[in-house]
């Protein structure tokens, strides 16, 4: 029987570690977040009452089996001045099976289904009003996902404007796991929504999984400037209980100067540095490796099939 692998995030880092880690022999349960409010989501939740499907569309693409055209397809955004204009194709049809449905979890079931996915994909809820809020050092309030994003903020607290109601089948998920994940991705908008949900943390609680987490190779402006390795460890075990992160990957590739440079004058973004007597203070085992491609729109990713290659043998140990 293969082993349980509990992967949580949303946005585009949870894809890249997603679409190296389907291809090793675990049984992988990705559980997205859903408050995203900007672009084609952020549109098609206001039109329909419904939950963030972007994330999701997205995970699903990269966990799916199916030829690239067609994963190209549920990616494709229309370019026209219709109101279909910035739409993309994958979060149509998911909005149409959950109006047929009447839920997100069976919508995205089918999907699976029908782009061979064969790993499990959740959301973290079905709440439709989800919202996300932020409390940055000076004490302004900002409330949505895409406005936390664009104020470039440190935050004090992040929180639901509501209190979720967590998915059973995340919950028991989380339980059953022999392995839990917080992706590389924006600590604010992509990891933390799941983990400040009181459910969530309850559960992780109760887990005996190690939690690791894949860090990630720039900060993000605003919100993590001058963030170290430690730095982004010691965030998530703020909004944790008594569960605490206990192995973190992190890069150790040197990135060019050249590329450096051009991060930090068109993005504002730095490479995260590596703080080894922080982490140990912290009592978080390192796992430091050379991570860095370059993809072909020329930005820093991480290698999708080393990074499952170190996540598969950890597990083994």
């Amino acid at each position: 029987m293969y082993k349980k692998v509990l992967v949580m995030g949303g946005g585009t880092g949870i894809s890249y570690l997603l679409r190296g880690l389907k291809d090793f022999p675990v049984d992988i349960t990705a559980v997205i977040t859903v408050s995203d409010n900007g672009r084609s989501t952020g549109r098609l939740r206001e039109e329909f009452h419904t939950p963030a499907v972007g994330d999701i569309r997205k995970v699903i693409t990269n966990l799916s089996q199916i030829d690239d055209p067609i994963k190209k397809m549920m990616s494709y955004r229309f370019n026209t001045s219709s109101d279909l204009d910035g739409h993309a194709v994958g979060n149509l049809i998911l909005t149409a099976m959950l109006d047929i449905t009447g839920s997100l979890k069976d919508s995205v079931a089918y999907l699976s289904k029908l782009l061979d996915v064969r790993h499990t994909v959740l959301p973290i809820s079905e709440d439709s009003d989800l919202t996300l809020m932020g409390l940055d050092k000076d004490g302004n309030v900002i409330e949505g996902e895409e406005q936390i994003t664009e104020a470039h903020h440190q935050f004090e607290k992040i929180y639901y404007k509501h209190e979720p109601k967590v998915l059973k089948e995340v919950i028991d998920a989380i339980k059953e796991a022999d392995l839990i994940i917080f992706s590389m991705g924006s600590l604010y908008t992509s990891i933390l929504p799941n983990i400040i949900c009181k459910q969530v943390k309850k559960a992780l609680d109760e887990s005996k999984a190690p939690i690791m987490y894949t860090c990630n190779i720039v900060t993000q402006p605003g919100e993590t400037d001058n963030f170290t390795v430690g730095d982004h460890v010691e965030l998530l075990n703020k909004y944790l209980n008594n569960r605490k992160v206990d192995v973190v990957i992190a890069n150790g590739t040197k990135i060019s100067k050249e590329m450096a440079k051009r991060y930090a004058s068109e993005e504002q973004k730095d490479p995260v540095l590596v703080d080894k007597k922080k982490l140990e203070k912290l009592g978080v085992e390192l796992i430091e490796e050379d991570l860095v491609t370059i993809d072909t729109d020329n930005t820093l990713k991480h290698d999708s099939l080393k990074l499952s290659s170190i996540i598969f043998s950890y597990l083994l140990r």
